[in-house]
């Protein structure tokens, strides 16, 4: 029996595939669903997973931390070997991390047809392992699925092998399903202290692992103009721990840290906040969500969503403290006009995706 193979490891993976799980399960296409492994921790996946009310993975393979060269090499081991049992017709991958990049090796040294969800993004930044890992993949699959027509250029400039289809992206496709369950579900405005707040992120290797950035975004949140919500990523606490100021942050007053939420939780936090600082690439497109429409300021030296730049939800403003301030400063005194609608597309990303599988392997 030819199947589709879905494969996640982090939590961006496990919310941008869910609509399209969905919407091969609706579409009758047999799925196997599979969690390569890179975040073990409950509440980075499986919380995610249950959350979302999405089906158990068949297939879940435990991965403690190692290094970026171990991780991506232990995670192709078993992906070879659940490959070979179960012989999907296609395997998908979503984004730029290092399971997607060790899955669509093991996928490819096997015969098996790799289609990347999310191709052709580029932040034109080598100190990132994301782009080393998106371009990568992006040259070793058969199908690429590109949310927008900068993606879609990106892809031709490099000519990439692999068929290219515009397709929008399905983390728009999740905010739209997703928001009234969370609003129903999350009780999570009863523990913010806040009424009005800018909702905070940071997680990223070049950020955090880096004292004098990471130092930068703690002051910068402590001087901002309006209090600043900030559900803290494990790596970033044991950073401030391992730097003897973690207990000081927690008593900065402009600062509320919370505990790693859970992706519901998260979405009213978005809908509520006046504006979002963060360097994920993910929330980026969140923001453009019909439901959520919020500035984003980009922590970050780069953004490989140029998109959501010119349609004038984001802005990159760097890791300095005082650019960080004054973009704070600067964006509740005088709002960027916004689009009318998302760069990423109007929610159908994930159909779009199921219709050309269907057409094109003959589901």
């Amino acid at each position: 029996m030819k199947t589709v193979m879905v494969v996640v490891g982090t939590r961006p993976e496990i919310i941008k595939m869910a609509p399209l799980i969905r919407a091969l399960q609706a579409n009758k296409i047999p799925l196997i669903f599979t969690h390569c492994g890179q975040h073990y921790d409950y509440n980075m996946s499986q919380q995610f997973i249950e959350e979302l009310e999405l089906p158990k993975p068949d297939f879940s393979y435990k991965l403690r931390a190692y290094s970026q060269g171990i991780q991506t090499a232990r995670i192709i081991t078993y992906m070879e070997k659940l490959l070979k049992k179960t012989t999907p017709k296609l395997v998908l991958v979503e984004g730029d991390t290092n399971g997607v990049l060790a899955t669509a090796l093991a996928a490819v040294k096997l015969g098996v047809s790799v289609g990347h969800v999310e191709a052709g993004l580029r932040s034109f930044d080598f100190r990132m392992p994301e782009e080393h890992n998106r371009r990568l993949t992006d040259h070793i699959s058969s199908y690429l699925f590109a949310p927008t027509e900068t993606a879609k250029n990106n892809l031709e400039k490099e000519n990439v092998w692999g068929k290219i289809y515009v397709t929008g992206n399905t983390v728009i496709d999740a905010v739209i399903q997703h928001l009234p369950i969370a609003k129903k579900k999350s009780k999570i405005l009863e523990s913010v202290h806040f009424k009005k707040f800018a909702l905070a992120t940071a997680h990223r290797a070049e950020n955090v692992d880096d004292l004098t950035v990471l130092k930068n975004f703690v002051e910068a949140f402590a001087e901002a103009p309006i209090p600043v919500v900030y559900p803290m990523h494990p790596r970033t606490k044991k950073r401030l721990r391992q730097n003897k100021i973690y207990a000081k942050v927690r008593k900065i007053k402009n600062l509320e840290i919370l505990s790693p939420l859970g992706y519901l939780d998260f979405l009213v936090l978005m809908e509520k906040c006046e504006m979002i600082i963060t360097d994920s690439g993910g929330i980026q497109e969140e923001a453009t969500a019909p439901p959520i429409r919020k500035p984003v300021l980009v922590i970050r030296l780069s953004t490989e969503r140029p998109e959501a730049v010119k349609a004038g939800f984001a802005e990159v403003v760097g890791v300095e403290k005082d650019k960080i301030v004054k973009a704070i400063e600067r964006t509740l005194k005088q709002p960027k006009k916004m689009s009318g609608k998302s760069p990423y597309g109007d929610g159908d990303a994930a159909e779009n995706i199921t219709r050309i599988i269907k057409e094109e392997l003959d589901f």
